[in-house]
Parts: C-alpha cells; sequence; structure tokens
C-alpha cells in the first residue's frame, strides 16, 4: 500500500498514478486492505478475501495497488536502468524476457530493460483503463476472463520485480529503499500465492527469495 513509501528526494512514480475513486466500494477494500496491513496484521491474514466480498474485486483493487508500487519502486532507479547498463531485459544470466502483448506486438521482440519495463507498464495501464476488463461503474461485472488476464498482469509484474533484485538490488540498497522493495514484493508474494495467481515456473528466478519469506512467515506463525 501507499504508506509503504516515504517520500524520499528525488523518488518519482515511473508510470502516472492509477487511481481508485473515492467513494466507490472498490476504493472502500483499498482503504480495508491497508489499514489491514498498517495494524501489523501478518501478511498472510492480510491478504486474505474478506468475508463476503468478491474475488474480482480484491484482485482488481489489488493490481491497482501493485502497479503503483511498483511504478514507484522502479521510479527510483530509472537513472540505473538504462539501454547500456541493461540492453537485455533479464532477471540473472538464466533469465532473459522478451516482450510481446499479442496485439501490437504479436511476434516476441527482444528489448532493453527500461524499454520492455516501458511496454509493460503502459500495457498494464491499458488493461485498468479498460472499462470492460476493469468496471468502474456499480452493478457492471467483471468479464468471465478477468481471472485469466489478471494472472497475465501479475506475472509480467513479477518480472519487474525479478530485474530489480537481480540487476538493481545495490541500486536500491544505496537509495536506502530495501525495505520499501521487500515489503512490497512479500506483500506481492503472499497475495499471489493466496490465490494461486502465478505459476510457480514464472516464480523460478526469485524463488530463494520467495522460500525465505514463506519460511520466516511460518517460524513467525509458530512463536
Amino acid at each position: 500500500m501507499e504508506f509503504l513509501f516515504g517520500a524520499r528526494r528525488g523518488q518519482k512514480t515511473f508510470k502516472p498514478k492509477k487511481s481508485i475513486p473515492e467513494g466507490t466500494h472498490r476504493y472502500d477494500l483499498l482503504r480495508h486492505a491497508s489499514a489491514t496491513l498498517g495494524s501489523g496484521a501478518d501478511l498472510r491474514e492480510a491478504v486474505q478475501l474478506p468475508d463476503g466480498e468478491d474475488l474480482n474485486e480484491w484482485v482488481a483493487v489489488h493490481i491497482v495497488d501493485f502497479f503503483n508500487q511498483i511504478s514507484m519502486l522502479y521510479g527510483t532507479i530509472t537513472e540505473f536502468c538504462t539501454s547500456q547498463r541493461c540492453p537485455l531485459m533479464s532477471a540473472g544470466p538464466k533469465y532473459e524476457y522478451h516482450w510481446a502483448d499479442g496485439q501490437t506486438v504479436k511476434k516476441p521482440i527482444k528489448c532493453s530493460a527500461p524499454q520492455y519495463i516501458d511496454y509493460l507498464m503502459t500495457w498494464v495501464q491499458q488493461q485498468l483503463d479498460d472499462e470492460a476488463m476493469f468496471p468502474s461503474k456499480i452493478g457492471v461485472p467483471f468479464p468471465k476472463n478477468f481471472l485469466t488476464n489478471a494472472k497475465t498482469i501479475l506475472k509480467r509484474l513479477f518480472r519487474v520485480y525479478a530485474h530489480i533484485y537481480h540487476q538493481h538490488l545495490r541500486d536500491v540498497i544505496a537509495l536506502e529503499e530495501e525495505a520499501h522493495l521487500n515489503t512490497s514484493f512479500k506483500h506481492f508474494t503472499f497475495f499471489i500465492q493466496e490465490f494461486n495467481l502465478v505459476e510457480k515456473k514464472e516464480l523460478v528466478p526469485l524463488q530463494e527469495l520467495i522460500d525465505e519469506l514463506n519460511n520466516r512467515a511460518s517460524k513467525a506463525a509458530i512463536r
């Protein structure tokens, strides 16, 4: 949630912040999620679907939130993530991502990390602005393929975390943003695991970190 990030000098949002209109049920859900996270509750409990709430609504709220979190996190290191320093979108030496959205770019293309992330975040933003996919009006149902599309969005957002951890962790530490990155990724990880939203094979680049987060959470729960 937004409160995870301090207002550091020079900190910026990579893409325009996507807001949820006040007075809507989705805004109330966002406030509920923020309050739960801020109460010191276990993150695994905080991401659980509230009683009586619609799963699609809950997922939609979190996608907007993760989009904003990742945009802000990446915004802090854009000066380091350049086409010269990151000529390929990668997560370490073993994992390389090629861009394709199935519409304007049908055949996967190699591109630099900043170009890939720009493509990715622009694509997510277009999904969020699509009333047919993310309806904002009361009474308008989500499409039947919403969760399928949501899984694709979250899979691609994960790749930004993976790139930051593998290629820019030193930059993040130098900026004293490591705690923000870790908290954001932990929230993201527990959410996608709670609802099985990203296939395990996609998480392999950060599997060791994910295992560590899960182990710590399990030990804390035993205490």
